[in-house]
Protein backbone atom coordinates (compact mmCIF):
# COMPACT_ATOMS: atom_id res chain seq x y z
CA UNK A 1 0.00 0.00 0.00
CA UNK A 2 1.20 3.53 -0.90
CA UNK A 3 0.66 6.57 1.70
CA UNK A 4 0.28 10.22 0.35
CA UNK A 5 0.80 12.52 2.27
CA UNK A 6 0.54 16.14 1.99
CA UNK A 7 2.97 18.87 3.68
CA UNK A 8 2.52 22.51 4.21
CA UNK A 9 4.09 25.02 6.61
CA UNK A 10 2.23 28.13 8.62
CA UNK A 11 4.95 30.12 8.18
CA UNK A 12 5.13 30.53 4.01
CA UNK A 13 1.47 30.79 2.26
CA UNK A 14 2.86 28.86 -0.85
CA UNK A 15 5.27 26.22 0.18
CA UNK A 16 3.62 22.91 -0.41
CA UNK A 17 4.50 19.23 -0.67
CA UNK A 18 3.45 15.99 -2.15
CA UNK A 19 4.83 12.82 -0.64
CA UNK A 20 4.41 9.26 -1.67
CA UNK A 21 6.16 6.64 0.53
CA UNK A 22 5.36 2.65 0.96
CA UNK A 23 3.31 2.23 4.05
CA UNK A 24 5.72 -0.45 5.32
CA UNK A 25 8.44 1.84 5.44
CA UNK A 26 9.28 3.84 8.43
CA UNK A 27 8.82 7.22 10.01
CA UNK A 28 12.72 7.57 9.44
CA UNK A 29 12.14 7.11 5.80
CA UNK A 30 9.39 9.86 5.54
CA UNK A 31 11.77 11.84 7.59
CA UNK A 32 14.78 11.49 4.91
CA UNK A 33 12.72 12.39 2.35
CA UNK A 34 10.93 15.07 3.57
CA UNK A 35 14.58 16.85 4.39
CA UNK A 36 15.75 15.57 0.86
CA UNK A 37 12.64 17.17 -0.55
CA UNK A 38 13.35 21.04 0.96
CA UNK A 39 17.21 20.54 1.28
CA UNK A 40 17.40 20.39 5.18
CA UNK A 41 20.41 18.95 6.82
CA UNK A 42 19.14 15.25 7.70
CA UNK A 43 21.04 15.10 11.58
CA UNK A 44 19.16 17.92 13.57
CA UNK A 45 17.08 16.55 15.84
CA UNK A 46 13.05 16.68 14.99
CA UNK A 47 10.11 14.35 16.18
CA UNK A 48 7.11 13.40 14.59
CA UNK A 49 3.60 13.86 16.84
CA UNK A 50 0.34 11.97 15.38
CA UNK A 51 -2.64 14.67 16.06
CA UNK A 52 -6.40 14.53 16.28
CA UNK A 53 -8.37 16.44 14.13
CA UNK A 54 -7.85 19.85 15.92
CA UNK A 55 -3.92 18.89 15.28
CA UNK A 56 -3.59 18.83 19.16
CA UNK A 57 -0.66 16.18 19.84
CA UNK A 58 -1.03 12.96 21.13
CA UNK A 59 1.95 10.44 20.58
CA UNK A 60 6.09 11.50 19.81
CA UNK A 61 7.85 9.76 16.97
CA UNK A 62 11.13 10.70 17.67
CA UNK A 63 14.37 11.01 15.84
CA UNK A 64 16.50 9.49 19.36
CA UNK A 65 15.55 8.10 22.87
CA UNK A 66 16.70 11.18 25.04
CA UNK A 67 15.98 9.93 27.96
CA UNK A 68 12.82 10.72 29.32
CA UNK A 69 11.70 10.08 32.82
CA UNK A 70 8.46 9.85 31.64
CA UNK A 71 6.77 6.75 31.86
CA UNK A 72 5.27 7.22 28.64
CA UNK A 73 6.71 4.57 25.71
CA UNK A 74 9.55 6.28 23.32
CA UNK A 75 8.74 5.71 19.67
CA UNK A 76 11.72 5.91 17.51
CA UNK A 77 11.68 6.71 13.73
CA UNK A 78 13.94 3.76 12.62
CA UNK A 79 11.69 0.90 14.53
CA UNK A 80 8.51 2.75 13.75
CA UNK A 81 6.79 1.33 10.71
CA UNK A 82 4.13 3.74 9.32
CA UNK A 83 1.49 1.25 8.66
CA UNK A 84 1.56 0.84 12.49
CA UNK A 85 0.52 4.41 13.22
CA UNK A 86 -1.55 5.54 10.23
CA UNK A 87 -4.61 3.36 9.82
CA UNK A 88 -6.64 6.22 8.01
CA UNK A 89 -7.19 8.81 5.02
CA UNK A 90 -6.96 12.03 6.89
CA UNK A 91 -4.73 10.99 10.02
CA UNK A 92 -3.05 14.59 10.45
CA UNK A 93 0.83 14.59 11.90
CA UNK A 94 2.46 17.84 12.72
CA UNK A 95 6.46 17.11 11.64
CA UNK A 96 8.91 19.46 14.30
CA UNK A 97 12.19 20.12 12.40
CA UNK A 98 13.14 23.09 14.57
CA UNK A 99 13.23 22.31 18.50
CA UNK A 100 14.68 25.17 19.11
CA UNK A 101 11.85 27.49 18.10
CA UNK A 102 9.18 25.37 18.06
CA UNK A 103 8.79 25.06 14.13
CA UNK A 104 6.69 22.40 12.61
CA UNK A 105 5.44 21.29 9.32
CA UNK A 106 1.78 19.91 9.30
CA UNK A 107 1.23 17.10 7.60
CA UNK A 108 -1.81 15.16 6.55
CA UNK A 109 -2.33 11.76 4.94
CA UNK A 110 -4.42 12.33 1.61
CA UNK A 111 -4.81 8.92 0.39
CA UNK A 112 -4.10 5.53 0.58
CA UNK A 113 -3.45 3.58 -2.77
CA UNK A 114 -4.42 0.11 -1.85
CA UNK A 115 -2.42 -2.56 -4.16
CA UNK A 116 0.74 -1.06 -5.31
CA UNK A 117 3.93 -0.64 -3.45
CA UNK A 118 7.05 1.96 -4.01
CA UNK A 119 10.68 0.81 -3.72
CA UNK A 120 11.83 4.31 -2.64
CA UNK A 121 9.86 6.75 -1.19
CA UNK A 122 9.01 10.16 -3.51
CA UNK A 123 8.33 13.65 -3.87
CA UNK A 124 5.35 14.06 -6.49
CA UNK A 125 4.68 17.40 -6.07
CA UNK A 126 6.89 20.64 -4.76
CA UNK A 127 5.42 24.26 -4.48
CA UNK A 128 6.90 27.34 -3.01
CA UNK A 129 10.26 27.35 -0.83
CA UNK A 130 11.03 25.98 2.20
CA UNK A 131 11.37 27.68 5.44
CA UNK A 132 14.86 27.97 6.64
CA UNK A 133 15.35 24.89 8.99
CA UNK A 134 16.83 26.84 11.63
CA UNK A 135 16.17 30.40 13.00
CA UNK A 136 17.87 32.00 15.89
CA UNK A 137 15.35 32.71 18.61
CA UNK A 138 15.61 37.14 18.23
CA UNK A 139 14.77 36.02 14.67
CA UNK A 140 12.33 34.19 15.63
CA UNK A 141 10.93 36.39 18.01
CA UNK A 142 10.66 38.97 15.71
CA UNK A 143 8.81 36.95 12.76
CA UNK A 144 6.91 36.24 15.43
CA UNK A 145 5.97 39.52 17.28
CA UNK A 146 5.42 41.09 13.21
CA UNK A 147 2.81 38.37 12.75
CA UNK A 148 0.89 39.19 16.00
CA UNK A 149 0.90 42.76 15.38
CA UNK A 150 -0.65 42.19 11.96
CA UNK A 151 -3.07 40.00 12.85
CA UNK A 152 -4.37 42.22 16.00
CA UNK A 153 -4.44 44.99 13.57
CA UNK A 154 -6.44 42.70 10.72
CA UNK A 155 -8.91 41.78 13.81
CA UNK A 156 -8.87 44.90 15.06
CA UNK A 157 -9.97 47.16 11.80
CA UNK A 158 -11.99 44.71 10.16
CA UNK A 159 -13.90 42.96 12.96
CA UNK A 160 -14.22 45.70 15.83
CA UNK A 161 -15.57 49.26 15.25
CA UNK A 162 -15.82 49.59 11.63
CA UNK A 163 -17.56 45.79 11.18
CA UNK A 164 -21.55 45.25 10.89
CA UNK A 165 -21.11 43.03 14.06
CA UNK A 166 -19.81 46.13 16.35
CA UNK A 167 -22.52 46.88 18.64
CA UNK A 168 -21.73 49.88 21.10
CA UNK A 169 -24.72 48.70 23.09
CA UNK A 170 -22.49 45.19 24.23
CA UNK A 171 -20.25 47.40 26.20
CA UNK A 172 -22.64 49.64 28.29
CA UNK A 173 -22.18 48.84 31.96
CA UNK A 174 -18.53 47.69 31.52
CA UNK A 175 -17.27 50.32 33.02
CA UNK A 176 -19.68 49.74 36.25
CA UNK A 177 -18.24 46.39 36.60
CA UNK A 178 -15.93 45.59 39.02
CA UNK A 179 -13.19 42.79 38.21
CA UNK A 180 -14.73 41.03 41.41
CA UNK A 181 -17.86 40.27 39.19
Amino acid sequence: MIFNFRIVSDEVDNFRREIQIDADMTFLDLKNIIGESVGYDKNQMCSFFLCDNNWEKEREITLEDMGSDSDQDVYLMDESVLSDFIEDEGQRLIYTFDYMTDRSFYIEMKEMITGKSLKDPLCTLSRGTAPVQNMDIEEFDAMSDAKAAAAVTEDFDEEFYGSEGYNEDEFEGFDEMSLDD
